[in-house]
Order: C-alpha cells, then sequence, then structure tokens
C-alpha cells in the first residue's frame, strides 16, 4: 500500500509540475484575451472602468472580485496584465488544489484519496480532445489556468469542505459570503458550486444543520450579489439564450469527449446502493437533471452545468480505490481506474507541447498538439492604450488584450445594447462591395483608427496606409484622415 501511495503522489506532482510549466509559458488561446483586457481597463481604472472590448461605457460580468484584485496588483507595481495573470494562475492553482485535498478529506481519510482524486479529475475523460473554461482536463486546465474559472472552482471545493462540517454561526454566515464571491468570479462556475452544495446540504444529517445560520448565511450571500457594484448580477438570468449559440457544442460528441467518466458513474452506482443519501450521488443526480433539462428544452448554456455531473463520478471512482471493503474488490476498481488513467492521459498527451518546444515530442504526441494562438503583440509599437482597430471577430478576441478596443467585440455581451449594429458594422466594412463613404462613414461613427486584416484584401482601399505586416499574413493599416 506505501509504494500505491507514493506512486499516486508522484503521478499527482508530475501533473502539478506540468500545470505550473504552463503558467509559464501561457498559452495564447480561447478567452485570454478578455481575461487580460479586464484586468488592463481595471488597471486604468477602478471605479470607472467601461467596457473591457469596446470603446463604451457600460458594465461588465468579467469585472469581478477576483479581477479587480488582479487589476489592483497591476496598477500598483506596474507588471504588464501577462504577468500578473501568470500570478493569478498560481494563486488559483493552489486554491484548486488544496479546496480539492480539504474536500476529499471530508469523504475519506485514506491518504492515498486525495492525490488520486487530482489525478481523476484532470485524466479521467474521454479520448477526444476537448478544452472549455470550467472543465478540469488536463487539456483544458493547460488553456485555461489564468481564467477566473479555475480559481472559481477552487474556492467552490473549499464551500463544500466547509459546509461538510459545520462548526458554527460564523462558518455559515461565511460560507454565504464565499458563495456569492464564487457566482461573481466565474457565474457558471457559481452554478456548479451551488449544486454541489445543495448535494452537501441534503447528505447532512438534519440534526446537524443549523437551518437559521444557513437562511441567514444564504440571505448574506444575496445581499453581496446585489450590492456588487461593477454590475447587475440578477440581470444575467436573463442572459442565458443569448448564449445559446455558442454553448451548443457542448452537448456534441459526448462519448469521445467523457466516456472514461463512466468508470466513475458505475462508482457512484455502488455509493448508492449502500447509502441513497450519498453526498457524491446527490451531486451527480443535480448535475445530471440540469445538464438534460439544458439539452431537451434548447437552453445549451445550460450544458456548462456538466461538471456538476462529472466532479462527483471522477471522486467517487478515485474513493473506491482507497474504500474500506474487501482487498479483492479494491484491487479490480485500482486496476480498472489505473487502466482509465493511462488511456485519459495519453487522449491528452498533447498538452505536452505547451510546456516544451513541439520540435521535441515524439511524432505520436506531436499530432495531438493544437498550435496556440500567436497573439497580436506586434501591433503594440503603433497602437496605443484607447485606439480604435477595426478588425473582424477572432483578432476582436485578442487586441483588447494589448490596451486597444474593437469596434465590436469577440464575444457575445449582454450589456452592450448596441452589440447587433457593430457587428453589422465591421461586417459591411469588410464586404467586398463596400463603397468608400460607407466605410468612411463607420470610420467616423466608431472612430477608428486602425485596421486589422489577414492578406490583401483591403489593398488599394481609400484611406488606409500599411504601417507593419504580422503572422499569418495579416496587415496593420492606419487610418488616413
Amino acid at each position: 500500500m506505501t509504494g500505491r501511495l507514493w506512486t499516486t503522489r508522484v503521478a499527482a506532482l508530475v501533473l502539478l509540475l506540468l500545470l505550473l510549466l504552463a503558467v509559464v509559458r501561457l498559452p495564447w488561446a480561447g478567452d485570454l484575451g478578455i481575461h487580460a483586457a479586464t484586468v488592463e481597463r481595471l488597471r486604468h481604472s477602478l471605479t470607472d472602468p467601461g467596457n473591457p472590448l469596446v470603446d463604451a461605457d457600460t458594465p461588465s460580468p468579467y469585472y469581478s472580485p477576483w479581477t479587480v484584485l488582479l487589476g489592483c496588483v497591476a496598477g500598483a507595481t506596474g507588471w504588464s496584465v501577462f504577468v500578473v495573470l501568470r500570478i493569478g494562475a498560481l494563486l488559483a492553482l493552489g486554491v484548486l488544489v488544496t479546496g480539492v485535498w480539504r474536500y476529499v478529506r471530508t469523504l475519506s481519510g485514506h491518504r492515498a484519496a486525495p492525490p488520486l482524486a487530482l489525478l481523476c479529475l484532470v485524466l479521467l475523460w474521454g479520448t477526444d480532445e476537448f478544452s472549455w473554461s470550467g472543465f478540469l482536463g488536463l487539456h483544458s486546465l493547460a488553456l485555461t489556468v489564468a481564467y477566473p474559472s479555475v480559481l472559481a472552482l477552487g474556492l467552490a471545493f473549499h464551500l463544500w469542505a466547509w459546509l461538510a462540517r459545520p462548526a458554527g454561526r460564523w462558518v455559515w454566515l461565511g460560507c454565504g459570503v464565499l458563495w456569492a464571491v464564487i457566482l461573481l468570479v466565474h457565474q457558471f462556475s457559481g452554478v456548479v458550486a451551488s449544486l454541489g452544495a445543495l448535494a452537501v446540504v441534503f447528505g447532512i444529517r438534519a440534526e446537524r444543520v443549523a437551518w437559521r445560520w444557513l437562511g441567514a448565511g444564504l440571505g448574506l450571500g444575496v445581499a453581496v450579489l446585489w450590492a456588487w457594484p461593477y454590475y447587475e448580477f440578477f440581470a444575467l438570468l436573463g442572459a442565458g439564450d443569448g448564449m445559446n449559440a455558442v454553448h451548443r457544442s457542448l452537448y456534441q460528441d459526448l462519448l469521445g469527449r467523457y466516456w472514461l467518466v463512466l468508470v466513475g458513474v458505475a462508482a457512484l452506482g455502488v455509493r448508492w446502493w449502500r447509502d441513497r443519501r450519498d453526498v457524491l450521488v446527490l451531486f451527480f443526480a443535480l448535475g445530471a437533471v440540469v445538464f438534460l433539462a439544458g439539452g431537451v428544452g434548447g437552453h445549451w448554456s445550460w450544458g456548462r452545468a456538466l461538471p456538476a455531473a462529472l466532479i462527483p463520478a471522477q471522486l467517487a471512482v478515485a474513493l473506491e480505490v482507497v474504500g474500506s471493503g474487501r482487498r479483492a474488490v479494491r484491487t479490480v476498481w485500482a486496476c480498472v481506474l489505473g487502466a482509465a488513467l493511462v488511456v485519459g492521459a495519453w487522449a491528452q498527451a498533447g498538452a505536452l507541447g505547451y510546456v516544451v518546444d513541439r520540435g521535441l515530442l515524439p511524432g505520436v504526441v506531436e499530432a495531438k498538439y493544437r498550435e496556440p494562438w500567436t497573439g497580436y503583440h506586434w501591433i503594440t509599437p503603433w497602437v496605443r492604450y484607447g485606439d480604435v482597430v477595426m478588425a473582424r471577430k477572432l483578432p476582436s478576441r485578442q487586441i483588447p488584450a494589448y490596451g486597444a478596443y474593437t469596434v465590436a467585440p469577440g464575444y457575445p455581451d449582454f450589456f452592450l445594447r448596441d452589440e447587433g449594429e457593430r457587428v453589422a458594422a465591421v461586417r459591411a466594412y469588410f464586404s467586398e462591395g463596400a463603397v468608400g463613404s460607407v466605410r468612411r462613414g463607420i470610420v467616423r461613427e466608431y472612430g477608428v483608427r486602425w485596421v486589422v486584416d489577414r492578406g490583401d484584401g483591403l489593398r488599394g482601399v481609400g484611406g488606409l496606409a500599411v504601417v507593419a505586416r504580422g503572422p499569418g499574413g495579416e496587415v496593420l493599416y492606419a487610418v488616413v484622415r
């Protein structure tokens, strides 16, 4: 048993080292641009940062307690937002690891349980590559480790640990505040945290729950949400349908992405047989109901609740391996889980490319590697903070990270009322048949100073001058007034 414990610990440490190296490299992909832009706006103005992506005075749900803290660090130190995001990623990763450790210790006293649970959370997924914020797979974490979702999930594990062992009224009140902070930091992970908290409370014997103080803590949390000054939290309750299109893919290729988790579902069945009020079974049921309801009702954004079903299944199988049952049964669980973890690790081996040079990877591993984005640092010698850049959707996801604004946001923005007009303006500007007067009118309306486009599609367009050329054939044009 001692050898198995050390093997588990070493494997978990290797995974953590890999994630720490990913923090150092900080691969450019996904939503990194919006989070960098948010910190950049807060660095310049904590009280009135405006929209993080476009030159508009609107609130934004990205202004959370976490990004405000990072903005304060950036403003006080003068460090670049990418340095600050790396520091934030280190802290968030520490919160996640300690949170998993604490919560698993409420479920098992075995010393191998926490490191084995970490391995399951990171490797027990499927064989099709999948990355999304709020999902703890290795490939996903390597790309999203600097995102607020990692901190929010880490805090969620701490919340569940405190709820599982309530010690008094101050713990209940503190849990209410922590619940609100999680929801403010990352709303989708806040849903997962809420479902897990419900499962913990439902699983506790009624006589151990101080219902009065639980209600007081819940009320205090609602008050924190209501009082948050950067955006109206409860207005987001009507924003889900506006994000359906971007989330529809969460309901595709489910078997390929998650089939290894079926080992954990089997473990949940065993736990349910032993205890009908098992906390992990309740947690899984709540998450599965929300996910399935979203699929049936066409509310694709509800798919972000899927980790509420994955996490308890992943934890359940880890706990069965170290359980107190017969040794032969534990051995069978260990063999099955060991094989599943090896398959899961191989499926996500492409994440190695985010911490070592691609050329150093074996050919079979290199084939699994996905090239990160190159970024737009090459425009910064000319484009200054607050300048407006006309760009298509993908560049608009990255350019604000360097301090500039774009005409249309690269991400759906619930609080930006003229988002549709801005998207239409970008489409009209880049259309092949656009006449000069239309382009000039758009430039004047949005105060455009620069244009970024791929290739020479804008060559010969009046009012533009080539300033620089970047990776992938992209061109930076200055607007000549």
